[in-house]
């Protein structure tokens, strides 16, 4: 569950292009910020898939599925406030000599608000765009967490018609947890993403990037009892970890108001395995 979780995580505060800059230009960067006094509805669904073998005695197999929901509401021409709520289904198998273990999870998994500003268009130098988000609710292992999780992020573009230069990058700021006797600490976040997108037509979008992904040691605290009877904080940490994602998308203008996206994104340096996701884009 590890590696799929992560991966989910990264895909659901994912920052997304978009803006009327020109109606040649990709799909992928119209509406940026949704215009003022109007809202922006996002319905996404992420399939995930992992495996871990060992020498063919031993494997786990995973499909994970994300719902989410997100509104956008255009505060002013530069500035947009949004809520985003996340499912999460996962049916996982593990295999050995002797049997095999199904593990099933259904669960709410988490609730975000957060607001996108513009601070500058892509003109003389390239736009230049931020955001910040925090987690209103988060589960952790059936005991939910506010506040806990906060993300901050910048984009920046330069849009040559009908090409589409852009560069993300965001850090995840994760705060301890509780659950029970047990206290844990996931590790920060940092995530970069250089990608390029291509206006075949006013209504096909072809873009590819990489994702590149550092996150820091996770720790966790846990109260045990000794041979003694006395009480004792036994302690653990994990390693820091790095991986790179091949992102492969398609955007498809159904009309002005209406736009459906396809993308894969696949681990290159590690075996978080690939995802799928489907979203569609309604503006009203």
């Amino acid at each position: 569950m590890r590696h799929s979780f992560r991966c989910v995580v990264l895909l659901a505060t994912a920052f997304t292009l978009g803006t009327s800059v020109h109606a040649d230009l990709p799909l992928t960067i119209e509406d940026l910020i949704t215009d003022q006094g109007r809202t922006k509805l996002n319905l996404s669904l992420i399939y995930l898939n992992s495996e871990l073998s060992a020498r063919s005695l031993y494997a786990e197999n995973q499909d994970v599925l994300v719902g989410s929901v997100s509104l956008h509401y255009g505060l002013t021409g530069k500035t947009e406030i949004y809520g985003r709520g996340s499912y999460l289904y996962s049916h996982g198998r593990t295999n050995s000599i002797t049997k095999t273990t199904i593990n099933i999870d259904n669960r709410f998994l988490d609730a975000w608000a957060g607001i996108n500003y513009q601070f500058k268009q892509d003109d003389a130098t390239p736009a230049l765009l931020g955001f910040a988000e925090v987690a209103a609710v988060e589960n952790h292992q059936g005991t939910l967490h506010s506040l806990r999780s906060w993300d901050f992020g910048l984009t920046t573009y330069r849009a040559i018609d009908p090409v589409v230069f852009s560069l993300a990058t965001d850090v995840r700021l994760n705060l301890s947890r509780k659950s029970g006797d047990t206290r844990y600490c996931p590790g920060h976040i940092l995530s970069v993403n250089p990608s390029v997108d291509f206006a075949a037509n006013d209504r096909v979008t072809f873009s590819g990037g990489l994702r590149w992904n550092m996150q820091l040691a996770d720790r966790l605290a846990r109260k045990m009892q000794d041979d003694e009877g006395e009480t004792i904080k036994r302690k653990s940490k994990g390693y820091n970890r790095t991986s790179t994602d091949l992102k492969l998308s398609v955007s498809y203008g159904l009309s002005e108001d209406n736009v459906v996206h396809v993308t894969l994104l696949s681990g290159i340096s590690s075996n978080r395995g690939s995802s799928l996701q489907l979203n569609w884009r309604h503006t009203f």
